[in-house]
């Protein structure tokens, strides 16, 4: 099983604009696979599955299902796309003007970030490890009801995630 660096931030904003940002690097063991599901599906698709593998997780701790809203997507895929190509570190730099671009009346706003590379199933990885995270778990286990994903993969196969999450109002 291959191992790979992951590395996952996390923000989040409230009716009185206080973002928590943490870094945290680890390298996770791989969930072992039968298919490599990077190889085999779209990023369409992967975003797909992250928003599956959360709702499912909300669902085991009884909290109702995160809908997908494309307005809120396309502002985490222009982050993701970003931190792909280098234009912007991985980081929460730009969280402010990102929550300012929603659209939508909304209470509260968070965002959980990640990277990693070389695992057959990115998204899991990704998942797993916010999840294993206090300060990710807490945006996910959060009172929020709209989420906007978006993942970008560079020439070097590296997997950049943003996923943010809204409260409206």
């Amino acid at each position: 099983m291959s191992k790979a660096l992951i590395l996952m931030s996390l923000g989040l904003l409230t009716i009185l604009p206080n973002c928590a940002e943490s870094i945290l690097a680890r390298s996770l063991p791989e969930t072992p696979m039968n298919t490599n599901i990077a190889a085999t599906s779209s990023i369409a698709d992967l975003e797909k599955a992250v928003n599956q593998q959360i709702n499912q997780y909300r669902a085991s701790k009884k909290l109702p299902p995160l809908s997908v809203d494309p307005r809120i997507s396309q502002i985490a895929r222009i982050h993701s796309e970003n931190m792909a190509s280098g234009k912007v570190k991985f980081s929460h730099d730009g969280f402010d003007g990102r929550a300012k671009a929603v659209t939508v009346p909304y209470q509260s706003f968070a965002e959980n970030v990640a990277y990693n590379m070389g695992f057959s199933d990115p998204v899991r990885n990704a998942v797993e490890g916010w999840i294993k995270s206090d300060g990710h778990r807490k945006n996910i286990e959060g009172q929020f009801n709209l989420t906007g994903i978006a993942i970008a993969k560079n020439a070097k196969g590296e997997y950049y995630f943003t996923q943010l999450f809204v409260k409206t109002r």
